[in-house]
Parts: structure tokens; sequence; C-alpha cells
């Protein structure tokens, strides 16, 4: 069992202190009797130096006056404000990953981590592994990024539960990148309602908690779960200090605004969140801003102004070698330029998506299951609207089925029943009455139970 000073300091076992009494005595020159007057003897120190005692809290301190380090460096062997000093670096990585690439905010991540592995400060530990996979995500390495959110947990398995909520929704994030929309769910529901168990209504976890389970609820066509997701958060937000969580709700908050046709609110909440991240200088959240106003633009007809959005959007991430979330864009891109008439470009945009990345390009792989699916389904349906409108029937189905067994794994309700109806027209046309008959019914069951995800009841409402 760790022992812990009055201020809460972790205190080593006996035989590691003694050790180190010895070696810090050795270094300056003291005698036991030196070191141990006016407050102690000689045989005191000769005991504590065989580890046969443990040291009180007043011994130890009058020992490192003597030594001349400090407490903490005498009871547990770390350079005296190490863990100051290893927050700002980890301040410091977190700023790198804002403004640039994923691999060189990664590189100071991981030296952070090491060295408090070596000091043995697992909350320094645990915040370097959370944003080792942040930076994952960004750059598409989608198992590596839940397996640090997962080790980075299982460093806070004793805190309260509030201060593991990030890692929490790191891992749900990784499993809605790969596709994984249910589990997703699961993940960020099972944390609330335990959190409502016991009692733990900490603003700041249940608006990080709120903003992540919208994406996934909306993909699954649980437009009602989403819509009071949003609800609480926006309820929630006047208690919460931190303005990059803020920024995040009203992102999250406009895609139910966008669903349910309020585009002028919607895009009023992406200014407020974009002017936020704008000031703190968070350029992949950013992007994201610029990406959903062009999804917005796109929802209202102006094709123009979406085009530009996503372009935008589409540099940003690319010049922050941010692999997952350009090719993402890329996709909603290649959909504006489909209906502005410019096939070719958005055909070119789209192959290349779906085959083996390229290196230079920062790529962690292609879009499809286990990365991206939901983007590589709309990649195929995209591909395969193209082949129908130059005539290829043949490739245009080839697309579809593609898509469909990609969106079917993912639970991406809206997209599954929209591919379907897709599907089902090009059958009835090329005279497969049955089998269009087919797809129409599987678009038709999984729209059968809008508003749920199928987990049960939806997590208890906090008191505000």
């Amino acid at each position: 069992m760790t022992h812990r000073s009055s201020d809460g300091v972790p205190v080593d076992d006996p035989a590691e202190i003694g050790r180190r009494v010895l070696r810090l005595r050795g270094e300056r020159g003291l005698t036991q009797r030196q070191l141990a007057e006016p407050a102690y003897t000689a045989a005191y120190v000769s005991t504590l130096e065989s580890g046969k005692v443990r040291p009180s809290e007043a011994a130890l301190r009058h020992l490192a006056d003597r030594l001349g380090v400090s407490y903490e460096e005498l009871a547990t062997g770390r350079p005296a404000h190490l863990a100051a000093e290893l927050r700002l670096r980890l301040t410091d990585a977190r700023r790198a990953l804002a403004t640039g690439a994923p691999e060189d905010a990664a590189e100071l991540f991981r030296t952070a981590h090491e060295e408090a592995v070596t000091h043995g400060l697992a909350d320094e530990q645990a915040d370097a592994l959370l944003g080792l996979g942040d930076c994952l995500l960004e750059s598409g390495e989608l198992t590596d990024a839940r397996d640090r959110f997962a080790a980075a947990e299982r460093l806070l398995a004793d805190q309260p539960l509030p201060r593991r909520v990030p890692a929490v929704r790191g891992r749900a994030t990784a499993h809605l990148l790969s596709g994984e929309l249910r589990y997703a769910c699961y993940l960020l529901e099972s944390t609330l309602d335990e959190l409502d168990a016991a009692g733990l209504h900490d603003p700041e976890a249940l608006l990080l908690l709120y903003t992540a389970s919208i994406a996934p609820y909306m993909d699954m066509g649980a437009h009602a779960r989403a819509a009071h997701a949003a609800e609480l958060a926006l309820a929630l937000a006047p208690r919460v200090d931190d303005p990059v969580l803020v920024a995040g709700m009203h992102r999250g908050v406009a895609r139910t605004l966008i669903a349910e046709g309020r585009i002028a609110e919607a895009d009023a909440s992406l200014a407020k969140a974009q002017e936020l991240y704008r000031q703190l200088h968070i350029r992949t959240e950013l992007a994201h801003c610029h990406w959903m106003r062009g999804y917005v633009h796109a929802q209202d007809g102006d094709l123009g102004h979406a085009e530009n959005e996503l372009r935008t959007a589409r540099d940003i991430l690319a010049s922050k070698r941010a692999a997952l979330f350009t090719e993402q864009v890329e996709v909603e891109l290649a959909d504006v330029l489909r209906r502005r008439g410019k096939t070719d470009e958005a055909e070119a945009l789209l192959r290349p998506l779906l085959t083996a990345g390229d290196d230079e390009q920062g790529r962690a792989g292609p879009l499809g299951a286990g990365r991206g699916a939901v983007h590589a389904g709309g990649a195929h349906r995209l591909l395969g609207l193209i082949a129908e409108e130059r005539g290829d029937t043949e490739r245009a189905e080839e697309h579809y089925c593609a898509a469909l067994s990609l969106l079917e794994r993912s639970s991406a309700v809206g997209d599954l029943a929209d591919l379907c109806r897709l599907l089902g027209d090009l059958l009835r046309r090329t005279g497969r009455v049955e089998a269009a008959m087919d797809a129409y019914r599987t678009g038709l069951g999984h729209r059968a139970a809008p508003g749920t995800t199928t987990l049960g009841p939806a997590p208890a409402t906090p008191p505000m």
C-alpha cells in the first residue's frame, strides 16, 4: 500500500528511502551523527539507512533539510518540481497538436510519458497517454489510439470517475471513427449512467459525454436522443469554464439543428465554435467547423459556398497531416463537386481514398471497415452514382453493394436507408423487381425504430 505524507506526496518504501539517504549523505561527506543531530541519533540514521524503520514525516523533513534537498525528492526520488515541469511540457505538446502535425506532437507526449513512467507520476503518465491517443486519432491509427486511451483509463482506475471520462470519450471516438457506432454509444451511455448512480454530476464530465454522444446518435438515426443530449449540453455549458469544451458543445449542437432544418441557428452555433477555436489557435477543430459549415451550405443548396468551406477545411487538415480527417472531408467535398457537375474531379478525389494510401501524404491506410467505415460507404455510394450517371449499371451496383456492406456493419441507419433506395431503384430499372423489393425492405427495416439505439433506456437525466 502506498504511504502518503500529510500534503498527499507518495512516500517510497523504507528500503528505497534508506538507500537514498545513504547515497546523499555519502555525496555530501556527512557522518551519520552530523546528519542526525540535533533532533536524532546516529543509531537512528543507521537503522533508517538499513531500511529497518519507516521514517516519520518529521524525520524525513529534518533529513531533507540537512541534505539540502526537497522533502518530495527525499521521499520519492523525484527531482524537485518535476511534476510541475512535466505539466508544462504536456501543455506545450497540446499546443503543438493544436497547431501542427500529430506526429510532431506525439514525440513530445512520448518523451513526457517516458519521464513520467521513470519517476512514477501516474497522473502525468495518463495525461501523456491521452495526448498520444488524440494524436493517433488525427493520423487515423485508430487501434493504437484506442489502446492509449484504455491504458490511461487503467492508470486512473483508483481515481474518481470524472477524472477517467476523457479516456472514455477517447475510446468512444476511436470506435466511432472505426465505424462501430453502437459500441461508441454503449461506452458513453454506460458511463453517464455510472456517473448518475454515483451522484457524480460533474459539469465538465457530463458536457464532454453528452457532446461526444451526439455524433454516433445522429449517424445511427437516433435523432431524438441526439436532440436530448444537445439540450442537456446547452444547459450544462454555463457551468463550464473550459472554452474548448464549450466550443465542442456548439459544434455538436449544430448537427442536431441541421437535422431539424434550423439552418440559420446551426450556422450561428458553428460561428460561435469557430471564433473560440480561432482565439485558442486550435486548427483541427477550426477545420471541423469549416467542414460542418460546408455541410450546412450544401444542405441549403448553396453549393458554391459549400465547396469553398470544404476546401478550406481540407487545406487546414492536410497542412496538419491529419490524415483520417482529411480523407473524410474529401468525401464530403466530392459529393458537392458531383452535384456541381464536376464529376471527373469528384471521381479523382474518391478513388485514392479506397485504395492503399500513399505514405508521402501521411496516410495510415485506405478508408474501409475499421477505419472511417461510414465515409468509406459514402465514397462507394458517390462512385455508384457517378457510374449510374454514365450508364455503367454493373459498376454502380458493385459500389452500392460495397457501401451496403460497410454501412450495415456500422449501423449508420440514415445512410443505409438512402443507399437501399438507390440500389432498389437501380435493380428495378434493370428488370430485377424481386431483388429491388428486397433492397427496399432492407432499407425500411433499418428505419423501423427511429430515435432509439436498441441499447435499452436512454441514460438518466442528471439534476441541473
